[in-house]
């Protein structure tokens, strides 16, 4: 089974790490999925910045990929033949918002499911 852990990762920290660390014995494979699209943030690093770093940040994983995407994440799960998008949560502010994009994912597309990790 394959999962997908998007993010922006600017930078990856010791949080997204824990996640990965726990995702990819999970997970016969695990995309770290670095996204292009969010206009909204200004960005530290540029996307190939934040491949580069979060590559040698899990350089030890033999199962995990890093890709870059954009567009709808759900339409990234079906190009990678990929059913499960991991989301973390700091805080209960993050649930809310998390909660409503699982929701309009799974709207989307009824066989991809979302579970949250806490860092």
């Amino acid at each position: 089974m394959k999962a997908i852990y998007p993010g922006s990762f600017d930078p990856i920290t010791y949080g997204h790490l824990d996640i990965i660390n726990r995702a990819s014995k999970l997970y016969e494979k695990l995309y770290i999925g670095i996204s292009e699209d969010n206009l909204t943030k200004q960005k530290l690093f540029t996307i190939d910045e934040r491949m580069q770093l979060t590559k040698d940040a899990i350089s030890k994983f033999n199962n995990i990929e890093v890709i870059k995407f954009k567009g709808l994440l759900v339409e990234s799960c079906n190009n990678l033949n990929c059913n499960v998008i991991i989301r973390g949560l700091r805080a209960l502010s993050d649930y809310e918002y998390e909660f409503k994009m699982a929701l309009m994912n799974r709207s989307l597309n009824n066989d991809v499911v979302t579970l949250f990790m806490m860092p």
